[in-house]
């Protein structure tokens, strides 16, 4: 990726700009993560899905702890430049640290938030960890 790619995103003043993780087959939304230059520029090259973490301040390669990578299948911008959305396909079908399909799967009702999506796989069971270190 050209330093003319990189540079039409509106990276915001922590050099940051916000990801979308879509399921390319049915449209769901999986997550939301963060970029810098450099997780983007390693997301182009590697066709994998690499965000900036904010609670780490490193580069976070996802599934890079729970094997459930994400095949980036497309990149798109915004109209502002300032959002991207990653057209990808979710390895093991997990995407959310809880185990479960997305990190969406609570709903509002009735004024109060539930749980709408099964846990597929207990966390302890998908890391070495401490849950929620490696999504």
């Amino acid at each position: 990726m050209s330093a003319g790619l990189l540079d039409a995103v509106h990276w915001d003043e922590r050099g940051l700009v916000s990801a979308v993780a879509q399921e390319a087959s049915s449209g769901r939304v999986l997550m939301l993560a963060w970029m810098n230059r450099e997780s983007l520029q390693d997301t182009i090259d590697s066709g994998y899905a690499t965000y900036w973490s904010r609670s780490r301040q490193r580069l976070w390669r996802k599934g890079e702890e729970s094997g459930h990578r994400q095949r980036v299948l497309a990149v798109q911008l915004d109209c502002d430049g300032d959002a991207i959305v990653l057209q990808v396909e979710q390895d093991g079908g997990i995407a959310c640290h809880t185990g479960r399909h997305s990190c969406f799967f609570r709903t509002l009702h009735n004024g109060q938030w539930q749980d709408s999506e099964p846990v597929l796989r207990d966390p302890a069971e998908i890391y070495a960890g401490p849950a929620g270190t490696g999504a």
